[in-house]
C-alpha cells in the first residue's frame, strides 16, 4: 500500500492519512484494521540537516520522534531511547515532529546526533507499521534546508518534489 500525507500533498496513486504525527497514526491504523496491508510505502517531502541536497530522493525505513526541546535539554521523555545508536551515515534515518525545524543551529544538532531529515509523518507510518507487524519503508523528496529559509524554499520546492514523488509512484505501480 502506497500512502501520503495528503491536504497540500496529494500524491496520485498514493492514499492519503493526513499530516503529522496524530492525524497520520489515527488514519493509517484504521486503514490498517480495515485492510490489512502487506507493506506500506510511504511518499513524501522532507526538510534536510544539511547532509542530503534539495531535491534529492532518499529512501529509509529507519524513523525517530526527537524533539527540539528534548534536543537542547529543555525537556525529558519517558520513552525508551530516541536518539540512534551510532551517527554512521551508511542508513538516512527520519526524525518526525509536529513542527518544522528552522534553525541551522538545531539542525546541526540532529546532524550530529545521526539524524538527516526530518518528515512530520514518517515516524507515525512506521509506529503504526510496527504494531500491525506490517514492513514499513519511505521514500522521500528533500524540498528545503532546515534553516531560516526553510518555509520559503519548501513552497519554492514543492510542485517540482510532488512532481518527482508521482514518478516515483509511478514505478511502484
Amino acid at each position: 500500500m502506497i500512502v501520503c500525507a495528503g491536504h497540500n500533498e496529494l500524491i496520485r496513486g498514493a492514499t492519503p492519512i493526513g499530516i503529522g504525527l496524530i492525524e497520520s497514526a489515527v488514519n493509517l491504523t484504521k486503514i490498517c484494521i480495515k485492510n490489512r496491508p502487506n507493506e506500506i510505502f510511504f511518499i513524501g517531502s522532507a526538510g534536510s540537516y544539511g547532509r542530503v541536497s534539495v531535491l534529492d530522493r532518499v529512501v529509509s525505513s529507519e524513523a525517530y520522534n526527537v524533539e527540539v526541546s528534548y534536543l537542547n535539554k529543555l525537556s525529558y521523555t519517558p520513552l525508551d531511547e530516541l536518539i540512534p545508536k551510532d551517527v554512521s551515515h551508511e542508513t538516512i534515518r527520519v526524525n518526525s515532529s509536529n513542527y518544522i525545524t528552522s534553525s541551522k543551529t538545531d539542525a546541526k544538532k540532529f546532524l550530529n546526533i545521526g539524524l538527516d531529515i526530518e518528515n512530520m509523518e514518517f515516524f507515525s507510518v512506521v509506529s503504526v507499521a510496527k504494531s500491525f507487524g506490517i514492513k514499513a519503508k519511505g521514500e522521500f523528496v528533500v524540498t528545503n534546508y532546515c534553516d531560516e529559509n526553510a518555509h520559503k524554499d519548501f513552497i519554492s520546492n514543492h510542485n517540482t518534489a510532488k512532481k518527482i514523488m508521482e514518478e516515483i509512484v509511478a514505478r511502484y505501480r
